[in-house]
């Protein structure tokens, strides 16, 4: 009995040691599991930093060829024989179809017959015309003498007359036949599609067997590549900038020499030659308040072809004394922009700040900011306005263009 009774008294008192301990613990103040209070966290921070600095532009491009040239049907006919390969570098002249040329020199061997009859009757004017001529001589000074009568010498005459104006109607025809011989020779050589500049050919949009004619629609297109030309729009407000700030014609001149065109390709490579600019279009666009640029681009190789995208990228002014920080330092909240200041005494302030144009991987910072200040550039998560830190110096990342 006794035993049992000092089994419940040990059983309740643990109880109520636990039940305290519970109490005290729920109690008591809590402190994070792991946490270090006063201890200053590492930051990597980065100076403000002014420079010279290049301002590109970048507009989406269109490649078309330098040159380029539609191959079309002058006469009618069915096509007999294709005589290049599609896509291939062809040469000026080479012939690319050829129409049946069978009707086309049946065209001139009768334009050429009519010619011949033509010279032969020309021959017999000339002949009888120099028969009438003698007839004349003879009566004149018959006629003077009376030994002939008057109105033989005016037959003489007449007859003279008519023979010099039948002459002159067989060279009339010898005429007519020569430009028929000439007409008909020109559609003989219609009947050969050839190449008008040298590049390259495209694809065939009619086949061997098809029937062609001048209303037919191109055959093929040649185009000149090398060099291509690229095409992109600027804002009115870009282009009138630039002629306000290259305000003389030579000015202009000189200033679009010095610009240099970049072209990154759709895999986002850049093209390995730099580019100029070529012309600029006569008009803004009326609905898209933009106007035409023309760059020309080497293409050794003919790698590029008309058809494709790219972006054109270039300086188009020089910006002094710019404030540079990295874009990782800078926070964009609401709209507007920030970054966490780090002063003498490492603490930190959180300011707003303008930013300008972006220039590589760093922003271009208008106010808010002095040079040799210094902002945290990673690590921004991690402070607060007011709290002490480690700054350590960033590590940037290689700078790619």
């Amino acid at each position: 009995m006794n035993t049992l009774l000092k089994y419940k008294l040990w059983i309740g008192g643990a109880f109520c040691l636990l039940v305290v301990g519970l109490i005290i613990g729920a109690v008591r103040p809590k402190h994070v599991s792991g946490a270090q209070p006063g201890a200053s966290p590492d930051v990597e921070v980065v100076q403000v930093e002014q420079k010279d600095v290049p301002i590109y532009g970048e507009w989406i491009g269109t490649l078309d060829g330098f040159t380029n040239a539609d191959v079309r049907a002058q006469v009618a006919g069915y096509l007999k024989r294709q005589g290049y390969q599609e896509g291939a570098y062809v040469k000026k002249g080479q012939l690319l179809f050829e129409i049946d040329p069978r009707p086309f020199q049946a065209s001139l061997d009768q334009a050429e017959g009519q010619l011949a009859q033509a010279k032969a009757a020309l021959a017999n004017a000339h002949a009888v015309q120099g028969r009438t001529e003698l007839d004349v001589n003879r009566y004149v000074p018959l006629a003077k003498e009376q030994a002939a009568s008057q109105q033989d010498l005016d037959n003489a005459v007449q007859n003279n007359m008519a023979a010099k104006a039948t002459v002159a109607t067989a060279e009339a025809q010898i005429k007519t036949a020569e430009a028929a011989v000439e007409t008909a020779k020109i559609n003989l050589d219609f009947t050969r599609l050839i190449a008008p500049i040298d590049g390259i050919a495209g694809q065939a949009q009619l086949q061997v067997g098809a029937l062609v004619n001048p209303s037919s629609g191109a055959v093929t297109s040649v185009s000149t590549v090398d060099p291509i030309k690229v095409y992109f729009t600027v804002s009115e407000s870009e282009y009138l900038d630039w002629n306000r700030r290259f305000p003389t014609e030579a000015t202009r001149e000189a200033a679009n020499k010095r610009v240099r065109l970049e072209l990154i390709l759709a895999d986002g490579s850049s093209y390995g030659h730099e580019g100029t600019i070529y012309f600029a279009d006569r008009q803004v666009n009326q609905s898209t308040g933009a106007i035409r640029i023309a760059g020309l681009f080497p293409n050794p190789g003919n790698i590029l072809r008309p058809g494709g995208y790219g972006k054109i990228r270039a300086a188009v002014r020089i910006q002094q004394d710019a404030l540079l920080v990295p874009q990782r330092a800078v926070s964009e909240l609401q709209g507007g922009y920030q970054v966490a200041a780090i002063d003498s005494e490492n603490k930190v302030s959180v300011r707003s700040i303008k930013v300008g144009a972006r220039v590589g991987g760093d922003w271009i910072i208008e106010d808010g900011l002095k040079r040799g200040e210094r902002v945290v550039a990673e690590g921004v998560q991690k402070v607060r306005p007011g709290m002490q830190v480690n700054p350590k110096p960033f590590a940037a990342e290689p700078k790619g263009r």
